[in-house]
């Protein structure tokens, strides 16, 4: 494997800088939350007051859904993230959204900070190359049947193309167990941090598909390093949309964040 622009050595530990002092991979524990798909206004406002209360910088949300079912909710496009946008402006949030499509990349620019490129596109690589022209961070999720190697290279696709400013994150990959929605690879953040120069975070609520699972493998994702996580969280999963069942409710954020912190104390008196 040769990683001419990702690789460990290469030009050290790589932080992606957000300004207003946000970093990933700085050494902090970052968390990206928010629901799988922008639903309406209210939703959003309901979530963007508990990430300031909880001071969490970082908003995700969904306006263009892939979903398996052509009949499933597909999102609400460039108006799901002119609703993110709003949110993100009255809270002073950074917004993390996908995007699928090449062609929406220019216009989506001024909506979002980080963008997210999805499991079933991690190996779209004219979408690689275009996100790579950008100077917008990227946020790399790993394809739900990827080995580390077809992973990375992904990331070099990017990179080659002058953007290095890339975020790998874990969200589980497809194994015979059907227990959970996929099975959540922990043992990857050890090894990326051997490989790359590059931010690994943690997706438990795609990795596990199970809101009760949600917490456990947080802390997991704590105790291994990772640079933070991203999680799903709705203000009434039972009515969500999109995948309320492993999304955790605003209490239960609470809840995990308060973990959080407690499994950092434990990590740095190790």
């Amino acid at each position: 494997m040769e990683l001419q622009y990702i690789g460990k050595n290469h030009d050290g530990k790589k932080i992606i800088d957000l300004g207003d002092g946000i970093k990933i991979g700085d050494g902090d524990f970052s968390i990206i939350a928010g629901p799988c798909a922008v639903e309406n206004e209210k939703q959003m406002e309901l979530i963007g007051e508990m990430l300031k209360s909880l001071e969490i910088k970082l908003i995700r949300g969904g306006a263009f859904k892939p979903r398996t079912s052509p009949y499933s909710f597909q999102g609400l496009g460039f108006e799901g993230l002119k609703i993110l946008r709003e949110i993100a402006v009255k809270y002073n949030l950074k917004v993390v959204s996908e995007i699928m499509d090449p062609r929406d990349l220019e216009k989506a620019l001024e909506y979002i900070d980080i963008i997210q490129i999805g499991s079933r596109n991690m190996q779209n690589y004219s979408l690689l190359k275009e996100v790579g022209k950008l100077n917008k961070p990227v946020l790399l999720k790993r394809g739900m049947t990827a080995t580390v190697k077809e992973w990375l290279m992904a990331a070099e696709y990017i990179a080659l193309e002058g953007n290095d400013n890339i975020i790998l994150c874990e969200r589980g990959i497809r194994t015979f167990e059907n227990y959970t929605r996929n099975t959540l690879d922990l043992t990857v953040v050890p090894i990326l941090k051997t490989l790359s120069k590059l931010p690994v975070i943690v997706d438990p609520s795609h990795g596990t598909g199970r809101r009760d699972l949600v917490i456990p493998m947080t802390r997991g994702a704590v105790a291994v390093g990772a640079d933070g996580i991203m999680v799903e969280v709705h203000p009434n999963p039972a009515e969500a949309l999109s995948d309320g069942y492993q999304s955790l409710t605003l209490e239960q954020l609470k809840i995990l964040c308060n973990e959080i912190e407690q499994i950092k104390k434990c990590v740095n008196n190790l």
